[in-house]
């Protein structure tokens, strides 16, 4: 093989030799090399990547552990009244919406965003412990605030990462790969907080829902010291756990998909003029008022346990009752994204998922059944998969310049947290427990 690297110093590949067993040079061509080195390249970034769906998992187990903590004494504890717990759900989202288009921009101007996720994660894993301590309910409400705050860096800054390794054509599954970590985690934390709420209860005088923020908190610390090494930063950051090639084709890879699509993605950034494009582009505001909408209807993830212990088990069953249905959206996420990535088509594969979740509302109104009510459930999380396909839609949509799109993605997701901000109050105690009214809202 050539001792020139497989790129040269120029942006475009050139042809390599090598010597076959008769001593005469074998000419490659360029997209035989290229094919080599981008499935190698893909390799590692997936695995990377998958590391980032365990820090989804963890950001969203960290934001919905107070409803598992409901099951066991959280509310009564902290002398909430009234709405008061839906409140301490609702503020939390405040923080989320204010924080995220800020983040994202101070994202796109970093080299090391490894860093700054990792450092975020750290931080909100440290406001989940200290929600374990917390002896009053303003305490606990102004710490929930926070952790929204610090929370919003995660997500749209992790969708905006993988928008600047992806090409449109390799974004559906990646992002659905990502967004399935809600899922995930929506299954994931429902039998580990069965798990620490049946078992630790009194251990060392903490009661069982103390516990679960105290284990939750401390385990995703440990996640984010292991992130600084693992995430991976933007291709035009060195390094090492890419070779020369790989990395020079990474940059390569999206200067050509961006010229596909006669887009801009090298011209110079001044100021803050991609929040500025954002903010006057009316395809920004119409897909965010939409996403908001989507972000609404799934409100039933967030009192997921609460509608499980509907049916009359104890809290231990009802957390364990909530794995399956999330198993099954989480499979389904990924063939529909996977076939949209194929298809090319978006409208059919978020309008498919949203009606399927509709007649899983339908069920859950006109029934008290429990076997019936739970097989509801199972129809509700196939709506997930609505906004996993809009996210990407949305990403390819705003793909002008990176700090565009990382504006853009950014104030979407903004908007879409407007829809978590009211919708906790969609699910008062006292429309319990069959709930007819939060589901005819949905």
């Amino acid at each position: 093989m050539s001792d020139r690297p497989l790129l040269g110093t120029s942006t475009r590949y050139g042809a390599s030799e090598s010597t076959n067993s008769s001593g005469a040079p074998t000419i490659h061509s360029d997209e035989q090399s290229r094919a080599v080195t981008e499935k190698r390249l893909l390799r590692k970034l997936d695995l990377r990547v998958a590391f980032l769906v365990l820090i989804y998992i963890m950001n969203f187990m960290d934001r919905t552990n107070a409803v598992a903590a409901r099951l066991r004494g959280f509310e009564e504890d902290l002398n909430m009244k009234g709405n008061q717990f839906n409140t301490l759900i609702s503020i939390l989202y405040v923080g989320y919406m204010l924080m995220q288009a800020p983040s994202n921009i101070f994202l796109d101007r970093m080299k090391r965003p490894s860093v700054y996720l990792s450092s975020c994660m750290a931080i909100w894993g440290a406001i989940t412990l200290f929600t374990g301590t917390v002896q009053t309910y303003h305490a606990a409400l102004i710490l929930r605030f926070l952790l929204g705050f610090v929370e919003a860096a995660f997500y749209p800054g992790a969708v905006f990462l993988l928008s600047r390794w992806y090409k449109r054509n390799e974004l559906g599954l990646r992002t659905a790969f990502l967004t399935c970590g809600s899922s995930v985690s929506n299954a994931f934390s429902a039998l580990v907080a069965s798990g620490i709420l049946a078992s630790l209860d009194g251990t060392l005088g903490f009661t069982a829902w103390r516990w679960l923020f105290l284990v939750e908190g401390t385990l995703t610390i440990i996640i984010a010291v292991c992130a600084i090494w693992i995430l991976p930063d933007f291709p035009s950051t060195p390094s090492v756990w890419l070779s020369p090639d790989e990395q020079a084709l990474a940059k390569q890879r999206m200067e050509d998909d961006a010229a596909a699509g006669n887009e801009d993605q090298c011209k110079p950034e001044k100021g803050f003029s991609g929040l500025s494009e954002a903010l006057m582009d009316w395809k920004v505001w119409w897909l965010g008022v939409a996403l908001s909408f989507i972000n609404a209807s799934l409100s039933y993830g967030i009192f997921f346990p609460t509608l499980s212990a509907t049916m009359g088990y104890s809290a231990t069953i009802s957390l364990l009752l909530c794995a399956p249905p999330w198993i099954l959206g989480t499979a389904t996420s990924f063939y529909v994204a996977r076939h949209s990535d194929a298809t090319g088509d978006r409208f059919w594969h978020i309008t498919g998922p949203l009606l399927i979740g509709i007649i899983g509302f339908m069920i859950a109104i006109s029934t008290m059944n429990t076997a019936v009510r739970y097989l509801s459930l199972f129809f509700m999380t196939q709506s997930t998969v609505a906004y996993v396909i809009f996210l990407t839609w949305a990403m390819n949509t705003f793909s002008q310049s990176r700090s565009k799109r990382a504006a853009a993605i950014a104030l979407i997701n903004s908007m879409a947290t407007l829809g978590g901000i009211g919708v906790p109050y969609f699910w008062p105690s006292s429309w319990g427990p069959s709930y007819e009214a939060s589901f005819s809202v949905q």
